[in-house]
């Protein structure tokens, strides 16, 4: 468990066995939006400002750490192989099933009987195994810059794939530059303003804490998963599925296969976005997401 002193605004609830560090925006009885964020990323990688515009259009919007990373309950399990996950040779510590209960876990110490669930990469994955496994609690999903993890879509590009998965940095310092570095391979091209706000928020990131382990425990979840194209056809909730052209961790061809997966799903494709919510692109993300909620 993470022993880092909360931040103001910040909260733990106790959901689905753990503890998960959450923040809430907005007032308390607008209709709830969860933020789920992707492998390795703290809740804080939904900007600040993201989650109040979000909160202006009548939402309370509440973002939170995933178990095993920032200020939420880390696993004891030692780091899987994850080539041995990847061969099936090997159960991964928990699943995204998992993942998806401490969500609707974290729903139920909030007291919410059903919220619009926004998931991005590997978040876009919990909040689709919810809307399987829990649709009465789903009122709308939206799936940003994710997958149906069936086998055949296009891969990562190599140099993108082999920056998130290979030894996890170990200090601050070491955090900081990576994540600035891999940021910019994902966003698909340099911008200062952008690095900066990279920078920024890997700072933040590194105070909050680290636990260098947990991002190899989520990829275990990600690869062990499996394809959901079958059974997102069941998915009932009104869906938005959200991906950039120039995607080089998950390409857009995953989130096409998405939105053609689940009965009558909205797609919007964004032009200069790759695996990031670029500054620029956050007013049409925002609005997109508010729509589909209302």
């Amino acid at each position: 468990m993470s022993i880092a002193q909360l931040d103001p605004g910040e909260a733990l609830a106790e959901a689905n066995g753990l503890t998960l560090c959450y923040q809430s925006f907005g007032a308390p009885a607008d209709s709830p939006i969860l933020l789920i964020m992707g492998l390795g990323a703290q809740m804080i990688w939904w900007s600040d400002d993201f989650c109040e515009a979000l909160a202006a259009r009548g939402f309370r919007v509440v973002r939170f750490d995933n178990r095993d990373i920032g200020k939420s309950s880390y696993i004891s399990a030692p780091p899987p192989d994850i080539m041995q996950i990847i061969q099936g040779a090997l159960r991964p510590p928990y699943t995204l099933e998992d993942m998806a209960r401490d969500t609707v876990g974290l729903m139920d110490a909030l007291g919410m009987a059903q919220a619009h669930l926004v998931g991005a990469s590997m978040g876009g994955m919990i909040a689709q195994v919810a809307a399987i496994r829990f649709p009465e609690r789903v009122r709308t999903l939206t799936s940003i810059m994710s997958t149906t993890g069936e086998r055949g879509l296009p891969p990562a590009k190599p140099e993108v794939y082999a920056a998130i998965s290979g030894p996890p940095p170990l200090t601050a310092p070491e955090f900081i530059e990576t994540n600035v570095r891999v940021a910019e391979l994902l966003r698909g091209y340099a911008d200062a303003g952008e690095a900066a706000d990279d920078r920024a928020r890997a700072t933040r990131a590194a105070a909050r804490g680290l636990n260098p382990a947990g991002g190899a425990r989520q990829l275990a979840a990600v690869i062990a998963g499996g394809s959901r194209k079958e059974a997102l056809a069941g998915v009932k909730a009104p869906t938005l599925v959200i991906h950039g052209v120039d995607d080089p961790l998950v390409p857009v061809e995953a989130g096409k296969a998405t939105a053609a997966a689940i009965p009558g799903a909205k797609l919007l494709v964004l032009e200069r976005m790759g695996h990031t919510v670029p500054r620029a692109l956050r007013p049409a993300i925002v609005d997109a997401i508010a729509a589909h909620a209302r």
